[in-house]
């Protein structure tokens, strides 16, 4: 991603950025496909609707916690969501200017689960008691990338793991996946004529041996037809726990998002279009099975 305003804003997202294409093969076979093809020049052409994170609410994180980050660099709070069949928060963050993505935070509801994975989240939880993010510098890029993969808890056993998936598999995502980035949106509208609609676009991703998300179908549509999201289904690793046990668990994935013009503004000519003429925000209908692409029904095929 390119930046040109925020030096510490630029850092950070950009090293988040990095480490996450790293361990999201989707990333490069999207982006180097769109460069063979012609559609784009390099990644820096993708324009990033937004970023998405998740967390833990209980004391000392959650939103509360993990959104100074982006207020303190000039991103605004915008609208909330709640998502109860999920037990989630989450609002989206306005960036300062628009050359930045978007950003989206949920946090899991922790009072609202059983009482036994109450237990097991607070287990790791527990020992965190004071505000992580008061200890960072928050003008030191370098300090506040570094934290983004930080453990700020013990990895989790196996059982534990399983435990949580068992409830919520948002809980165990985050358990083991921490601050980890969830996903980055390509923002399909920006791109060139045969790529630019979200149905060429997953043709296109499909061709590329990408499965996508298909719960509630593979295209995700606001009530109002203006917000239309899909989302290849999360890469899975093998990761290690801590009482030894090994299995594949789901990491991140990519995001695809094409907000149309506003009824408005439908007269403006192509070249007058500006991101302000499109749909804004988030819709949580279509969010919520966005989550789903790392939750086992999608990703165990």
């Amino acid at each position: 991603m390119k930046f040109t305003n925020h030096k510490a804003l630029d850092y950070f997202l950009n090293d988040l950025f990095d480490r996450y294409k790293e361990n999201v093969p989707a990333v490069k076979i999207i982006t180097d496909a769109l460069i063979n093809r012609g559609v784009i020049n390099a990644q820096d052409e993708i324009v990033n609707d937004h970023v998405a994170f998740r967390t833990l609410g209980v004391p000392h994180l959650g939103i509360q916690s993990f959104e100074k980050i982006f207020l303190k660099h000039g991103y605004q709070k915008r609208d909330q969501y709640y998502f109860e069949e999920k037990k989630l928060n989450a609002y989206w963050y306005a960036p300062p200017s628009e050359e930045y993505p978007r950003v989206f935070m949920s946090e899991l509801m922790v009072n609202e689960l059983s009482e036994e994975t109450q237990q097991i989240i607070r287990k790791y939880t527990d020992p965190i008691t004071s505000d992580p993010v008061d200890n960072l510098d928050l003008d030191d890029a370098v300090q506040v990338a570094a934290f983004f993969h930080k453990p700020l808890w013990e990895l989790p056993t196996k059982a534990d793991y399983m435990a949580l998936l068992a409830e919520s598999e948002y809980a165990a995502w985050v358990i083991y996946n921490r601050y980890y980035l969830n996903h980055y949106t390509i923002s399909v509208h920006a791109l060139k004529e045969g790529y630019n609609t979200l149905s060429d676009f997953n043709k296109f991703v499909e061709q590329l041996d990408i499965r996508l998300n298909n719960a509630d179908g593979i295209i995700k549509t606001s009530p109002d037809g203006l917000l239309s999201q899909s989302s290849t289904v999360a890469e899975m690793h093998e990761v290690a726990f801590a009482d030894g046990g090994k299995m594949k668990i789901a990491g991140s994935y990519v995001e695809f998002a094409e907000r149309a013009i506003m009824p408005e503004y439908r007269h403006l000519s192509p070249d007058e279009i500006k991101p302000v003429h499109r749909r804004e925000g988030f819709e949580t209908s279509n969010a919520d099975k966005i989550f789903e692409s790392t939750y086992t029904e999608q990703t165990q095929f």
